[in-house]
């Protein structure tokens, strides 16, 4: 049995999900990916998956190997596009994570570009709003906000979110304007539970920066779910620029404190550090890191909306 097949079957099913999903990806029967799977067990001398009739997870051997494969895998593919279209062309499927607020409103135009850029790439995106293990859950790439954490994976940054703090008129109506930073605090601010610093909102710059303690009822690790309740009148909310900016140009949300600077959200890209990255997973991030600092440029002139 070839080794390159098996381990091409091996990585596609933990990428997939399944033996079923793989196979189907793949041109091959479910039974076959299985008996790739038991080849390089037999080679390695352990198990590589923990399969149930609903999940499949990876043990810890099959956790490095696959690291270890996907790079394999990468320089075949980035070797065989020495020569012909390909040297130029990424192809394949591209799996990413990004976070909801992303993931539904500026990220899917800046995918789309990409795609009319590589029309031989596929995408598929899932929006979680918690992090997700990249390698045990086969993702090639992952969008994060706020502080990243020293870990083993492979960061490039991104051009950090503006925030902007706004409320419902009705709300504001009935609860008063902010006229200070420390007025927060006899207000309802409804906060964003994934934040690296929850229950406290920072203003200033790196070099100086403002906690303010805020209190609501409600909190939200959706930044979707807190914006829904801003229009609804329950309070206060912080959050990025582009989330907000349509409600704020119609009048549904209306700034609050707009002199105050509100400490930027860091955003970065990330990677398994230990895979040499194929062609379409380096051009991807080459695009988003320009997708996302045009569109910085573009929110600083006011002249065009993404």
């Amino acid at each position: 049995m070839d080794r390159l097949d098996a381990m091409t079957s091996f990585v596609r099913a933990v990428e997939s999900g399944s033996f079923v999903a793989a196979a189907r990806s793949l041109g091959l029967s479910a039974p076959m990916i299985g008996n790739h799977v038991r080849f390089l067990e037999a080679r390695l001398g352990g198990s590589l998956l923990v399969r149930t009739t609903r999940t499949q997870s990876l043990t810890d051997l099959g956790r490095a190997y696959y690291t270890r494969c996907r790079t394999i895998l990468a320089d075949l593919e980035e070797a065989e596009a020495l020569s012909g279209d390909n040297a130029i062309v990424p192809r394949g499927l591209l799996r990413i994570s990004a976070p909801h607020s992303i993931g539904t409103t500026v990220l899917p135009a800046m995918i789309g570009r990409y795609l009319d850029r590589f029309p031989d790439m596929t995408v598929d995106l899932r929006l979680n709003d918690h992090r997700v293990d990249l390698i045990a859950e086969g993702f090639d790439v992952a969008i994060r906000g706020g502080a990243l954490p020293d870990s083993r994976l492979r960061m490039r940054r991104l051009t950090p979110l503006t925030l902007v703090i706004c409320a419902a008129p009705d709300y504001l109506r009935r609860h008063g304007i902010p006229a200070r930073l420390e007025d927060l605090k006899a207000h309802e601010c409804l906060d964003f539970a994934a934040s690296s610093t929850p229950g406290r909102w920072q203003f200033g710059d790196a070099e100086k920066t403002t906690d303010v303690r805020v209190i609501g009822r409600l909190r939200s690790n959706s930044g979707h779910a807190l914006r829904l309740a801003a229009l609804e009148g329950r309070g206060i909310i912080m959050q990025p620029e582009f989330l907000v900016r349509d409600d704020l140009a119609a009048g549904r949300l209306v700034a609050v404190l707009p002199e105050a600077k509100s400490r930027e959200r860091p955003m970065q890209l990330v990677m398994a550090a230990d895979a040499a990255p194929p062609p379409k997973l380096r051009h991807f991030v080459n695009h988003i890191v320009g997708e996302f600092k045009q569109a910085r440029e573009i929110v600083k002139s006011g002249t065009v909306t993404l």
